[in-house]
């Protein structure tokens, strides 16, 4: 029989953890034993899911992965309280839809910061703590299937995760023989709150064939179960409904 990783005890850090992928994946790695640090904008909705989870498994920073000062609280808090940090996953992410010329300067430089420059703020927060006991680490990126072939309407989202796609391929080769696991996690269309008002709505009649946050933060949990002889460098996921 296969043997899986025990998570019982470790340390995992998320950021976007107040909705969709982020919140679901903070609860499936809870019922595995895990302790979650948890990054988000909402302090309401951080509150709620520490409160859900107990505070002995959870504890939340109100942040923004643009600031890399928020980063290192996020990282510091997970440290005080547990002693550790073992795992992290850049989860925190922005998309808008529409043509090249349909946003301003100002929500493109939004989306450009927060998919890309978020993602590097957050690992450069993380990495001195994954490498601090010798024992090896997690990174797993959460992009898109639209890293790889971006589509008409997207053009700058789909360059932001275009952007992550080579960032994690590079950290793999930078780390890999420090004993840090780089994945890259890429959904196609999630039923989560993501571009709702931004060329999404609540009623978009796709998503009954869309992926649930619980699909991807599943496959989150299994790559970080994998055993620390192996690694997963790229995970697509599609829903059976999704062309490809």
């Amino acid at each position: 029989m296969y043997t899986y990783r025990d998570l019982s005890g470790t340390v995992v850090a998320i950021t976007g953890a107040t909705a969709g992928i982020g919140r679901e994946l903070a609860r499936q790695l809870v019922e595995e034993g895990a302790r979650v640090a948890l990054g988000g904008r909402r302090e309401e909705r951080l509150q709620e899911l520490v409160a859900e989870l107990g505070a002995d498994n959870a504890v939340g920073v109100v942040m923004d992965v643009r600031s890399p000062a928020d980063n290192q609280r996020l990282v510091d808090a997970a440290v005080e309280k547990w002693g550790r940090l073992d795992s992290v996953v850049p989860n925190a992410g922005i998309g808008m839809y529409g043509g090249i010329l349909d946003h301003t300067d100002e929500q493109l430089a939004e989306m450009m910061d927060t998919n890309y420059a978020g993602t590097v703020f957050t690992v450069r927060a993380a990495l001195p703590g994954l490498l601090a006991d010798g024992d090896g680490g997690d990174i797993v990126i959460v992009a898109s299937v639209a890293g790889f072939r971006g589509g008409a309407e997207e053009a700058v989202y789909a360059g932001t995760k275009h952007a992550q796609v080579g960032l994690a391929g590079a950290l793999d080769r930078e780390l890999r023989e420090k004993g840090i696991r780089v994945t890259l996690i890429c959904p196609a269309g999630t039923m989560t709150e993501f571009a709702v008002g931004a060329g999404r709505t609540d009623d978009d009649p796709r998503a009954a064939e869309w992926l649930v946050p619980a699909d991807v933060a599943a496959a989150i949990v299994t790559t970080l179960k994998q055993p620390r002889s192996m690694r997963t460098a790229i995970w697509t996921l599609w829903s059976m409904g999704q062309g490809s």
